[in-house]
């Protein structure tokens, strides 16, 4: 077998070559399109082929999401990733977040520092503090606690990426004076890494402040409502004297031959999806015209491969990101469909968008 590329690196005002274009996903536990609910263990190996077509087609990224509840399957993100290394040659392997508040920074930094090896440095961290708190309880941390853990695990994490003797000390965790970890990686800064950001000031000028990347979750509204918070980003990058720091961006979508057919696909998918999330978290009952709306001019990039390239394309020129995840699984959408799904994206959809960019 050749080698593998070099793996590719963000870079801050990135050319539409340079342009992350990924894939994202948490595991959906899908149906057949029988309407029968798959296995958890089938799904995750549905994922595995997900990310083997996404590579042969050169997407750039896949992340998966870490999740404990029962509609995702998956917990550990990370060997899922390792499995996908093996069968895959170029594409980055990253999770879509690994929650580090409910984890422990250095065993964190030793499951991406292996999975680096593995795949031969093409892993990413995506490092957040989850929006389902089921980690919490299950693994013994107040809900309290919930900023100071991401506070605290996060400052270790990134002092972990020097890759030299670690002393820290915090509330949440047992002190480090002068701690090795390994295995060390072959990278310049350690385990590559962003910092999932919901879209709070505080937490953007976090990720200024330990020097990890932010990676925007749009999920919702009129992408350039987030504006503010890139023009906060580069700001203060500018004031702590940092060197340029890429931006991602993450959003969900669906993509089908025409408008009409990918919106009919999706949406008893989302419906489902949106009112069991909401009915835990106390919100209405959405509906088709929200759906509609959202799909038309928000943060659902729905549609032909034209209409999600433009949709694309929009976003990335509105907040100038360096990288752009499109989390295509969305509830319990067919196996089948999230397939066609990934091979609009990979042949028609990211070409379009380094086109438009470029033009």
């Amino acid at each position: 077998m050749s080698p593998s590329p070099a793996p590719l690196r963000a870079v801050a005002g990135a050319t539409p070559e340079q342009l992350i274009l990924g894939l994202d996903t948490f595991g959906d536990v899908t149906r057949t399109r029988s309407g029968d609910p798959v296995h958890p263990a089938q799904v995750i190996r549905d994922v595995v082929e997900q990310a083997v077509l996404a590579d042969r087609l050169g997407v750039d990224a896949i992340t998966l999401g870490e999740h404990h509840r029962d509609d995702f399957a998956l917990s550990s993100p990370e060997i899922a990733l390792a499995a996908i290394a093996g069968r895959t040659e170029r594409i980055l392997l990253g999770t879509g977040v690994t929650v580090l508040s409910s984890d422990d920074p250095v065993r964190v930094y030793e499951r991406f520092a292996t999975l680096d090896a593995v795949s031969s440095g093409r892993a990413e961290a995506v490092l957040g503090r989850g929006s389902f708190t089921e980690s919490f309880p299950l693994f013994g941390y107040e809900l309290s606690d919930y900023d100071t853990l991401f506070s605290e695990k996060l400052e270790l994490f990134a002092k972990l990426r020097g890759e030299g003797p670690v002393t820290w000390s915090g509330r949440h965790r047992s002190p480090l004076v002068e701690q090795e970890v390994y295995p060390k990686t072959e990278q310049p800064d350690g385990v590559r890494a962003w910092i999932g950001v919901g879209g709070s000031p505080q937490s953007v000028l976090r990720t200024v402040q330990v020097g990890i990347p932010m990676m925007l979750a749009i999920i919702g509204g009129d992408p350039a409502r987030f504006a503010p918070f890139a023009d906060l980003y580069r700001q203060a990058q500018q004031e702590l004297g940092r060197e340029p720091m890429p931006l991602g961006v993450h959003s969900p979508g669906h993509i089908a031959a025409t408008d009409a057919e990918a919106r009919e696909q999706l949406w008893p998918h989302f419906e489902h999806n949106r009112n069991r999330i909401g009915a835990e978290r106390g919100w209405p009952r959405t509906t088709r015209a929200e759906f509609e709306r959202e799909a038309d001019a928000g943060s659902l990039y729905v549609g032909s491969p034209e209409t999600v390239a433009q949709r694309i394309a929009r976003t990335v020129r509105v907040l100038g990101a360096d990288r752009f995840d499109l989390k295509y699984a969305n509830g319990t959408m067919p196996h089948e469909q999230l397939l066609a799904s990934i091979e609009l994206y990979g042949r028609e959809v990211m070409p379009r968008v380094r086109e438009l960019l470029g033009g």
